[in-house]
């Protein structure tokens, strides 16, 4: 039977028991050993950044800038003698570092030109204050270390950091989620674009104070991962210190299966998108797995297995399309990997995208660089595979591919192709992956290890007194289940929740329906239906502050007026803030009138219902009389006791 790489597709997903989120159970995570834990992000709300006194939270256009440094990254020994996995390839990559620098925003220190000046203290306090929240022990004394990174995303080519807190724990309103730990450290550059073997950086968001809380793999299925996530971004607002916005929260996914490894799904920008990104990376490890047993069965020595390769002539592909960067052919041989490149591993993508992602990150060609033996739909014909094969020796059980780029990216190329597929007769490769919106992921960078951490040598360890640690104790906000509770208490609804916390709205509503008198689910729901929609709907000025509701509703209770009238309102008072409450009820043309006069309007209607055209029974009546005086009652009076006296 002649191969069908549609049909292997199907099979192998088949096999691996794929199934799509919203029809998965627990059975299905119980059965693939799924296991996950976070590593969540988040920016502090201080002035000046972490190591040195320029502002934070001052951003600037990709256009904007003073100057330019240019840099090229290089690997160091660690203090046992070994260098980190993931600094070596990032030096393969040989890429070209650019800085954009703006005065504003950025110093010497930035560029590694000035040690630290000792940690921000107004940052320190923010996160001991959100470390005692994550009920996690304190350390006695703050040590920074150096953690590399050789993307180029830090100049100095390390990160300082240091570990506040240990062994904690988020108490989620069905399960407890153990910490590992909560620290310190400055934050990455903003990337701009990278292209080749070039890569672009702005260095405002250089240096800005940032937490970083990371969990033990608690979580038993993608949903669990969503909610202890949500949990530690709204226990970390509660304390109204950190920033907001876009990338001023992010969060890593740690993932694995039974038997496969720990990868790491970075900068994942929103938490909706947790639940899929977690449930297809736990399904393409198991995947893998299944691949690497078909493999182990027809590759007895895969400690032997090898490539190999022949420079291929651009005539050999006539009639293909190749890529403007395409100077150099090469086919390559994979030995008894028929099968393998159309291989599932997510929705979408096979084990052929595991390789084209490498190519991409560590030779740095860009996509289109690959082309093989599986695709769905080939531009390369039969007649010229054949002529491939012949050229390659190959046997019938083997699968080729075809590398297109720049010449002098071709060796990193074959290394990087024959690397990640021993790593296929393994296992799953510890490795950082990019997340998309449609739940898919691609390979980003190998995962970095312990090597890669040294003390910092330029900064003195910071002790820590009894006396300050207490001093922060007295102020701390209500635990975030404590909030749940109450919620859960005052009726207001479930679908509130996760905007009311992410938005800390809680101490304001709790303020009103204390200090006012005001029913809980009233405003509860006002502020999870109504001002979330009207978020959604209309800009709000600068001069808009949440807590000018408060007043909003202290003038609506003097005034004797019902709190409905508050849903009118609010657009007027988010576009004019500075508008008073009198003007804006003439502005959306509110007179008052009794109840009295309303409702004594009721037997009139009811005649004229009658009397009328009108058709229908009870119910009818009820709606239309409702509907003829619901505009003059709002605020005048409860429509609830309006519906009741009709």
């Amino acid at each position: 039977m002649q191969f069908d790489p549609k049909r292997n597709y199907e099979e192998s997903r088949g096999k691996a028991g794929y199934i799509s989120l919203k029809d998965a159970t627990q059975k299905d995570y119980d059965r693939i050993g799924f296991m996950s834990g976070l590593e969540v992000h988040q920016q502090l709300l201080t002035k000046e950044k972490l190591f040195c006194h320029c502002p934070a939270g001052i951003y600037n256009g990709h256009d904007d800038y003073d100057a330019e440094l240019i840099r090229h990254m290089r690997p160091t020994l660690s203090e046992l003698g070994e260098y980190d996995g993931t600094a070596l390839m990032e030096f393969k990559t040989r890429k070209q570092i650019i800085y954009r620098l703006k005065n504003q925003s950025a110093c010497t220190y930035e560029v590694d030109d000035t040690p630290p000046f000792p940690m921000n203290r107004e940052a320190l306090g923010i996160a001991l204050e959100i470390s005692l929240l994550s009920k996690l022990n304190i350390v006695g004394e703050v040590h920074i270390t150096r953690k590399q990174y050789l993307d180029g995303s830090i100049p100095t080519g390390f990160q300082r950091t240091a570990i506040l807190g240990v062994e904690g724990e988020i108490e989620l309103p069905y399960k407890k989620i153990r910490l590992i730990q909560l620290s310190i450290e400055e934050d990455s550059c903003r990337e701009i674009s990278d292209i080749g073997h070039t890569r672009v950086y702005k260095t405002d968001r250089l240096g800005m104070p940032l937490i970083e809380t990371v969990t033990y793999p608690d979580c038993l299925n993608p949903y669990e991962v969503k909610d202890a996530c949500d949990y530690i971004r709204f226990l970390n607002r509660s304390t109204g210190k950190v920033r907001t916005g876009m990338g001023a929260g992010r969060q890593d996914v740690n993932v694995s299966c039974r038997g496969g490894s720990r990868v790491e799904i970075k900068g994942v920008a929103h938490t909706k998108w947790i639940p899929k990104l977690t449930h297809n990376e736990a399904f393409r490890q198991w995947s893998l797995l299944l691949l690497r047993d078909e493999l182990k069965e027809r590759i007895k020595k895969p400690d032997k297995w090898k490539i190999n390769s022949v420079e291929l002539e651009k005539h050999v592909l006539k009639g293909v399309k190749l890529p403007g960067h395409a100077e150099k052919l090469v086919a390559v041989n994979l030995p008894d990997f028929k099968g393998a490149l159309s291989w599932f591993t997510q929705p979408g993508k096979m084990f052929a995208d595991e390789l084209s992602g490498r190519l991409k990150v560590i030779a740095c060609i860009e996509h289109p660089n690959m082309l093989h033996s599986e695709e769905f739909e080939p531009s390369v014909n039969g007649k010229q595979w054949k002529e491939i094969r012949e050229l390659l020796d190959a046997r019938d059980n083997d699968a080729q591919i075809i590398i297109t780029g720049p010449a002098e990216d071709i060796p990193t190329a074959l290394e990087t192709v024959e690397e990640r597929c021993r790593m296929a007769l393994e296992g799953i490769p510890n490795e950082t992956r990019k997340s998309f919106e449609d739940g898919t992921t691609v390979f980003e960078r190998v995962l970095p290890g312990a090597d890669r951490m040294y003390p910092d040598t330029d900064s003195a360890p910071i002790p820590l007194e009894d006396e300050f640690i207490e001093s922060l104790k007295k102020n701390l906000p209500e635990d975030i289940i404590d909030r749940y509770k109450k919620m859960k208490a005052w009726g207001i609804p479930d679908d509130t929740y996760i905007y009311i916390l992410s938005k800390n709205h809680f101490d304001l509503i709790s303020r009103i329906i204390e200090e006012l008198d005001i029913d809980p689910k009233f405003v509860g729901t006002f502020f999870g239906h109504t001002l979330k929609s009207v978020e959604n709907k209309i800009c709000c000025t600068h001069d808009f502050k949440y807590s000018i509701l408060y007043h909003l509703f202290a003038f609506l209770k003097k005034e004797n007026l019902d709190f409905t009238l508050a849903e009118d309102m609010l657009p007027v008072l988010m576009q004019n803030a500075k508008m008073d409450f009198e003007s804006i009820l003439n502005s959306i043309k509110f007179k008052r009138v009794s109840p009295e006069t309303i409702l004594e309007q009721i037997p009139v209607l009811n005649e004229k219902f009658a009397n009328g055209h009108k058709k229908g029974g009870e119910t009818n009546r009820r709606n239309w009389v409702m509907g003829q005086l619901r505009s003059v009652a709002i605020g005048n009076m409860s429509l609830t006791e309006l519906s009741e006296r009709i």
